[in-house]
């Protein structure tokens, strides 16, 4: 169960990186393109909530009873990233 929940949270981890590579891509679009500030960040989560998916089939497919632990390690982990790279960004400020 461990090795589920450490994993789970690694995934939850790469599972953040599209938001915040989609976020550093949105900030170079044109002021006057809104299609290309939201179709980034769009993007992004379409291509986070792949990485969050996959991880979830697979992990089922490998290992059942593991899928609890792993699901809710992914989720806080994904949730914890997301709150600890926007507090690091507004302390940086």
């Amino acid at each position: 169960m461990v090795v589920a929940i450490v994993l789970g949270a690694l995934a939850g981890v790469a599972g953040f990186l599209p938001l915040m590579g989609a976020q550093r891509i949105a900030r170079k679009a044109t002021p006057t393109s809104n299609f290309g500030f939201l179709g980034a960040l769009l993007l992004g989560v379409l291509v986070s909530f792949l990485v969050v998916a996959v991880a979830v089939v697979v992990c089922i497919a490998v290992a059942r009873d593991a899928a609890l632990p792993f699901v809710l390690a992914e989720f806080f982990a994904l949730i914890g990233s997301a709150v600890a790279f926007n507090v690091y960004k507004l302390v940086r400020k």
